[in-house]
């Protein structure tokens, strides 16, 4: 039986990889996947096994997957696309005899309004009825996705969102990847859906504050209107889908939709989620 990794030349992907190492999986026992078949000599350093594993072709994934091998389906990056490569990947290794698959989800995948939302929902509702044994981790925001503000705000002074006073409950990567391994090694999840989420929701003018903290100077938070934010986005040359989906995303947070702190996160690595000030430090 392996433990087989997706997406492992992604941040989430190999640190799931060294998650499993370090908490005591053997190397032979690991199989880090990707796409990209240039890129698996730099996994193969950490002394694991390593496939190409294409969300596209099936083949490739029964290659890869013997009866009772567990998953980790790190979910796709291509909006729009990553339904039929999710179900690919469910059906091939469900042919293939995987025993479980844990697949990273997104928050309160089926019900909530986030603009993420529905393709995960459609996954999900297609890995429960494949009948293969599962794990859903409901993945909240990465602290990393705010590491791109560092430097507009060493420049600006200034963190511009049109979040209003909403808040992002977020964890580091490392946090959620710690989680999934302990997912693949743990087979008493099975069948569970975990909503993981940082331990303290911040609002922005918090990650403002933080960020001025970083970098040694007073940074603040600019507060726009949806319409404000979208004439802006659009008059630095972004597109009209681009624009909708960062505007849409603010939306989300103003609402509310990643504020929750359900503590499932800190219960299942057994440790306080990475504070915001130190998952920022790092991914500087």
């Amino acid at each position: 039986m392996s433990y087989i990794v997706t997406a492992t030349t992604g941040h989430l992907g190999r640190l799931i990889v060294e998650s499993l190492l370090a908490r005591g999986a053997a190397p032979a026992d690991i199989i880090a996947t990707a796409r990209n078949a240039n890129k698996l000599p730099a996994l193969a350093e950490l002394g694991v096994r390593t496939a190409v594993l294409d969300y596209a072709r099936p083949e490739t994934v029964t290659t890869v997957v013997t009866p009772g091998d567990v998953i980790a389906l790190v979910s796709g990056s291509e909006l729009g696309r990553r339904f039929l490569q999710h179900s690919t990947v469910i059906t091939a290794a469900t042919d293939a005899g995987a025993s479980r698959i844990v697949y990273t989800s997104a928050p309160k995948a089926t019900t909530s309004g986030l603009l993420l939302a529905p393709e995960h929902k459609a996954t999900e509702e297609f890995l429960v009825a494949s009948g293969v044994p599962f794990t859903i981790l409901r993945n909240g925001w990465y602290t990393e996705n705010y590491t791109g503000e560092i430097e507009k705000a060493r420049q600006s002074g200034e963190i511009v969102a049109s979040v209003g006073s909403g808040r992002v409950a977020s964890a580091s990567r490392a946090d959620y990847a710690d989680a999934a391994a302990i997912a693949l090694l743990d087979d008493s999840l099975a069948g569970r859906t975990l909503e993981l989420s940082g331990d303290h929701a911040w609002d922005f003018d918090e990650l403002a504050a933080t960020i001025g903290t970083l970098i040694g100077r007073d940074v603040t938070f600019r507060n726009l209107t949806p319409s404000e934010h979208s004439n802006m986005l659009a008059g630095f040359g972004l597109d009209e889908g681009t624009v909708g989906f960062i505007v849409g995303l603010d939306a989300n947070i103003r609402d509310g939709l990643l504020a929750e702190t359900s503590g499932d996160l800190a219960r299942l690595i057994g440790r306080p989620t990475t504070p915001l000030a130190a998952g920022l430090a790092a991914a500087a």
